[in-house]
């Protein structure tokens, strides 16, 4: 074991010592050293519940023979962080989030490792850490939040809820009763209750065989969970036993297990950059093509939100994750490993759907493609990412209107707040992308007032940086070259005619070569004064078509 490091040679006597004074006693020396990578903290929802869930997974370890030591990651809370510039360090949380774990794994010679988290960046950035490193790895993801209830609004999801800001501004609600539903909207811990890119990230964990079995689905608050915890715990002493680590499950198999989950749940575009940065992590070439084969094959069965009518806790009632998995078995490869040591096939045995309103039968899917096109033209020659199932006027599947250029979210906002959109604009939001942002904002708070102003049954968005998992409406991101790096989203100007057509996949901008030449030989980067963390990662964030992972130094 890697541990032995730390205590066995005769002169480790100080390691020895060092591991008495925080609770080792030396009779305990031989145990395995299992890390507890809890992300606990007081700002998050999703992660106020995960102090006592690591408590539990610490009791499952002890039980099976294992030392616990416990430490926290960062956690960012992506609604919290939106519409202002603390969303340009989300995507980079990953990176940091991810890196530091290994720090901690590899510096303290752990040999296994149990991590705990709910959101958006955070669970993806454990796993690339858990690929890095390659000890046996148990996550146990911290689970949706229950729907939110108020008069006659129905079930409320955090995507609902900044929509209702567009409502207050074409009054249609007050603000005193929007007041009221703030206080009823989220009922406790847990992440959003929408498919947003939290709950899509819990789901593709298991369906990539790295967490328990029900565990991507079942509510935060739900009674199982304590005891999934424990079991958790003793699971990894199992993995540890028997040699079963990531890179023996998270192989190409359960990768494209993921994404054909990802279709047919309705899960959120952000998963497309973390399951590109999870397949780099674990040596896997993975294209944005090959996303859009699965969409073509994999239907959208999931009636929840925002693509749907239901809270991601109602998909658990009718079967939950291994139930739509069972659904989707003539699409998966069934010879998969997962961490409970059997195949994800052995898993999802005797899973059924109890609930067709909520989980579709492949025969009547809520949609016949999957959730999330990748789209190529002359804007986005590298490709781009929209949720189709998210458009819900099916007349803007296609759309041909004149651009309406912003150069960052605030200034698009200004604009929508000022009346200043009109019928069949395209609003285009550049210099938001991993370089240009940096990291890549979400441009939540302008895609949700304008659903909220009916503005999504006319206009179209098209930006280089990307979307909240709960976004809907025809919304297109991740536009790739960014405008930071000279892509042709750049050369847009006010009044160009952009046209899209997702059913056949295209992102054009409808004006000629030669004028387009004109334009790049005076176009300039914008400069901006950067430091610390964005600073670095502007000139190393890989473009979004490649995840926007880091880019490593050559020749090292």
């Amino acid at each position: 074991m890697r541990s032995r490091d730390l205590h066995e040679p005769l002169e480790r006597t100080a390691h020895r010592a060092l591991l008495h004074v925080v609770g080792v006693p030396h009779g305990d020396l031989g145990k395995p050293l299992v890390a507890i990578v809890n992300s606990w903290n007081e700002v998050v929802p999703g992660h106020i519940h995960l102090r006592a869930l690591g408590e539990l997974v610490k009791l499952g370890v002890r039980e099976a023979g294992g030392i616990p030591m416990e430490f926290d990651t960062i956690a960012l809370c992506d609604g919290l962080a939106q519409g202002h510039v603390g969303m340009g360090f989300s995507l980079p949380s990953r990176e940091a989030i991810a890196d530091t774990v290994e720090i901690m794994l590899e510096g303290h010679r752990f040999d296994a490792a149990v991590m705990l988290s709910s959101c958006d960046k955070i669970e993806p950035g454990h796993l690339m850490a858990a690929l890095r490193v390659n000890i046996p790895t148990v996550m146990l993801t911290g689970g949706p939040m229950e729907g939110g209830r108020y008069k006659e609004q129905g079930e409320i999801t955090l995507s609902t809820m900044r929509e209702f800001a567009g409502q207050v501004k074409i009054g249609k609600l007050s603000r005193e009763e929007l007041t009221e539903i703030e206080k009823a909207a989220l009922p406790g811990p847990g992440s959003c209750s929408m498919m947003g890119t939290a709950n899509t990230m819990g789901c593709l964990i298991e369906a990539l065989g790295m967490s328990p079995t029900g565990c991507g689905t079942m509510l935060a608050v739900d009674p199982r969970r304590p005891a999934l915890a424990r079991e958790a715990g003793r699971l990894v002493i199992e993995c540890l036993r028997h040699g079963l680590t990531p890179l023996k499950i998270v192989t190409r198999q359960a990768i494209e297990n993921a994404m054909a989950v990802d279709m047919a749940l309705g899960g959120s575009t952000n998963s497309v950059l973390h399951l590109l940065a999870i397949a780099h992590e674990a040596g896997i070439p993975l294209t944005l093509d090959e996303f859009d084969a699965v969409a073509r094959r994999v239907p959208h069965l999931c009636n929840v939100k925002p693509s749907g009518q239901y809270s991601v806790g109602r998909m658990d009632e009718a079967g939950g994750l291994p139930a739509l998995m069972q659904e989707l078995r003539e699409f998966l490869h069934l010879d998969a490993l997962t961490v409970t040591g059997k195949t994800l096939g052995e898993t999802i045995t005797g899973a059924t759907v109890t609930n067709r309103e909520l989980i579709r039968p492949l025969h009547d899917p809520l949609y016949p493609q999957g959730s999330l096109a990748i789209l190529r033209g002359g804007l986005a020659p590298d490709g781009a990412v929209v949720k189709q199932t998210g458009v819900r006027f099916k007349s803007m599947l296609t759309h041909r209107g004149p651009a309406r250029v912003f150069e960052n979210m605030e200034e698009a906002v200004r604009a929508v707040m000022g009346d200043a959109i009109r019928p069949g604009d395209v609003v285009v939001v550049r210099y938001e992308g991993p370089k240009g942002g940096p990291g890549m904002r979400e441009m939540h708070q302008i895609t949700s007032i304008m659903v909220g102003m009916g503005l999504d049954e006319h206009c179209g968005l098209v930006t280089d940086g990307r979307f909240s998992g709960s976004t809907r409406g025809p919304c297109i991101g991740h536009v790739s070259p960014e405008a930071a790096e000279g892509g042709p989203i750049a050369l847009v100007q006010d009044g160009d005619l952009i046209e899209y057509d997702i059913p056949n996949r295209r992102l054009d901008l409808l004006v000629a070569a030669d004028e387009l030449a004109r334009r790049r030989v005076a176009w300039r980067p914008p400069k901006r004064e950067l430091k610390g963390i964005l600073a670095r990662y502007a000139r190393l964030a890989e473009s979004a078509s490649r995840g926007a992972i880091l880019r490593e130094p050559i020749g090292w």
